[in-house]
């Protein structure tokens, strides 16, 4: 019995996989390559090439490989290009998903993770977000995620199927060199970029009310994160009857961006003294999780801390980058 795993060939996918190895669970991989790289793929994993979007052949692969669980990350997942072009991303991630939960459904699958995130919430006024704090998207990326999990949930019950929906939370590092994120779009890359490049790294405001007046956020080792579905696996495989969770991974650490800087700075060697420029619209003060329930549901918590998250993904940015100076 397999677990088909959409968009596994991607810088979280791969990771998942990696982990789902190790746990002995076969897989097979569903990705139709437009962020994923098959290089990063273990040998002897099954890789099909196509689109959720495609009902043919997801009902293919699911009379084919005799598929017990979905683990469902495949979504596009860029907050600005969201917001220029919402259609294309309610079709991929809502229609998608919309898609795959209906072949898995008619094919008798009892089991479904969906990767969802913690854009749902928005801008939460709250110390540490629980799974309880009000959802209030302010992108479309954020609002395709929570109708993500509604659709989850109410399949869920139509059909008989135990679900878990898993609300990332600042996702960074490598498991190896070779599987760290090959995109510039979140702090710890972008910053990577602007200092191998001779520039100060950019500071979105430094007039929040923090400690330090920059936005705190909560990373996540991406091991971690991958530690986290497969545990979310063995509790759907040992209690699909009675599963229906929606839960945060993170650490419940806050880390702001200046206290950021000064680690990067600390791992890659390099001066990493901050630019302040004007606050970019939408940036919340304080987004920090709860992991309270995830620990108490799955048993999970997180191994990795912010030092071994950078130093990770400075040793694949500089195999990325040969010429980045240290």
């Amino acid at each position: 019995m397999s677990w088909v795993i959409t968009g596994g060939a991607g810088y979280i996918g791969a990771h998942v996989i990696r982990a789902m190895a190790k746990e002995g669970i076969p897989v097979v991989v569903l990705d139709d390559l437009s962020t994923g790289d098959p290089d990063r793929l273990p040998a002897g994993v099954t890789l099909v090439t196509g689109s959720t979007l495609d009902r043919e052949l997801l009902d293919r692969v699911m009379a084919e490989h005799e598929v017990e669980g979905v683990l469902h990350i495949a979504a596009k997942k860029q907050v600005g290009e969201s917001v220029e072009q919402p259609l294309r991303y309610y079709r991929e991630n809502v229609e998608g998903l919309r898609v795959v939960l209906e072949a898995a459904a008619a094919a008798g699958v009892r089991r479904f993770l969906l990767s969802s995130s913690a854009a749902v919430y928005g801008m939460p006024d709250v110390e540490t977000v629980t799974e309880d704090t009000p959802c209030a998207p302010m992108s479309p990326y954020g609002e395709t995620k929570l109708v993500g999990e509604w659709l989850v949930k109410a399949t869920g019950r139509a059909h008989n199927m135990g679900t878990v929906s898993l609300r990332y939370f600042n996702v960074a590092g490598a498991a190896t060199p070779e599987l760290s994120d090959p995109g510039v779009f979140n702090l710890v890359p972008m910053v990577f970029e602007r200092l191998t490049s001779g520039r100060a790294p950019l500071v979105f405001g430094a007039d929040y009310p923090t400690a330090d007046g920059t936005c705190v956020r909560d990373y996540i080792h991406v091991a971690d994160v991958a530690d986290a579905h497969v545990a979310a696996v063995r509790r759907l495989r040992d209690r699909p009857d009675d599963t229906e969770l929606v839960l945060n991974i993170g650490r419940g650490v806050g880390v702001s961006v200046r206290e950021m800087l000064d680690v990067i700075g600390r791992v890659t060697g390099l001066d990493a003294t901050g630019e302040v420029v004007a606050r970019r619209a939408g940036d919340p003060a304080r987004v920090v999780a709860s992991a309270d329930l995830i620990a108490k549901e799955l048993g999970w918590t997180a191994d990795y801390d912010v030092d071994e998250m950078i130093a990770s993904a400075w040793a694949g940015w500089q195999l990325r980058h040969p010429s980045a100076e240290s």
